[in-house]
């Protein structure tokens, strides 16, 4: 065991601070690991885990409040690692009239699971990976989600990650690989639904 006596400790760290060590080495390092993405015109650090991040964005607060609804804000502040593929308001907003309400409603809470979960995967993957999972495919990978239900990613002409429900709705990653502390949000411009 090596020892160092606190005077020579002492006068080391002295000695790294009068040298610019403390703030030239190692801070950029931290702030580094801390890069934001701005999501909803607020930053989501890799620090906080999905709800701490997700509770911020503007464009998110339909999907946070059928998460509330949903009762899984446990849930996605627990360990994970998740996968998250998070829909706007705006996607929401596509659906028919009324949907979002209805599902909101305390008797609908099982199919609100159901929908919700249907974005949601038991492992964090980034767009890079599941691009290369859809090349090494052919073009079509499936991904099971929480629900039970399969999503099928493919790359659009663009080069965009889409994802394809039960039902034949398709969803686009429009913001992918936004770390958090406990998986990953991609950003989508449309609801999942399970069949």
């Amino acid at each position: 065991m090596i020892t160092i006596k606190a005077g020579r400790a002492l006068s080391f760290a002295a000695l790294a601070l009068a040298a610019g060590m403390a703030t030239s080495t190692f801070a950029p390092i931290a702030m580094a690991a801390e890069k934001a993405v701005t999501v909803g015109g607020a930053p989501m650090y890799p620090s906080k885990n999905i709800i701490q991040n997700a509770v911020n964005s503007k464009d998110h607060t339909t999907l946070v409040a059928a998460v509330k609804a949903a009762g899984l804000v446990e849930t996605l502040s627990g360990k994970g690692p998740f996968m998250v593929f998070a829909p706007t308001n705006a996607a929401f907003a596509k659906l028919p009239a009324g949907t979002v309400d209805n599902l909101l409603k305390p008797e609908n809470k099982a199919q609100l699971v159901k929908v919700l979960t249907s974005h949601v995967v038991g492992k964090a993957v980034l767009s890079g990976a599941i691009a290369k999972m859809v090349a090494d495919d052919k073009g079509a990978h499936p991904v099971k989600t929480l629900s039970g239900a399969t999503l099928i990613v493919k790359k659009d002409s663009a080069g965009h990650l889409t994802l394809t429900d039960e039902n034949g709705g398709v969803a686009t990653v429009t913001i992918p690989d936004v770390k958090q502390s406990n998986g990953v949000i991609h950003v989508v411009d449309a609801v999942l639904l399970p069949k």
